[in-house]
């Protein structure tokens, strides 16, 4: 098959189609990682209630395993939508413009894992601020102002939102 495409195209010189992602949707929004953030800071504020409670019955270690799991999991899952962001749509002109852009990506990542190892609310905070400059880079590079609102969530701090 690839031989007959080939040949075809010595003939007939196809184009080449160029993207900048697997699928070139065109839909690409920080919000999944700022939730995700958010869900890290959530489950370190349930853990350390967990731990004041003294609650070593087995629903009690129950729920500090899945508080456990599930912080690990939004880590993860916010590491890997800046990454998908990070990789398929910021351009060169888009670090070129944002300097920090490479090494608050890195900082991001490093911060995702340090929230993965502890319960420290420090390490989930630290996180979900540069998950929110991230956000709003993304927005800048759209051409779209932000705000910093309080989230709606338990963890009672901020998100960063496009002005639509």
């Amino acid at each position: 098959m690839y031989g007959i495409m080939e040949a075809l195209d010595n003939v007939l010189h196809f184009e080449t189609a160029e993207a900048h992602c697997d699928i070139p949707c065109g839909i690409y929004d920080p919000h999944l990682a700022q939730v995700a953030a958010h869900t890290v800071v959530r489950m370190d504020m349930l853990i350390a209630d967990l731990a004041k409670s003294n609650d070593m019955t087995p629903d009690g270690r129950n729920k500090m395993i899945r508080y456990t799991m599930i912080k690990e999991q939004h880590a993860e899952l916010c590491k890997h939508e800046v990454r998908i962001i990070w990789g398929d749509y910021f351009k060169p002109e888009h670090a070129q413009a944002n300097p920090e852009l490479h090494t608050l990506v890195w900082d991001i990542m490093k911060a995702a894992s340090k929230a993965k190892q502890g319960t420290s609310m420090a390490d989930a905070e630290a996180l979900l601020e540069k998950v929110n400059r991230f956000a709003e880079i993304f927005w800048k590079t759209k051409n779209i102002q932000t705000a910093r609102v309080k989230a709606p969530y338990p963890t009672e701090k901020d998100i960063v939102v496009p002005k639509l």
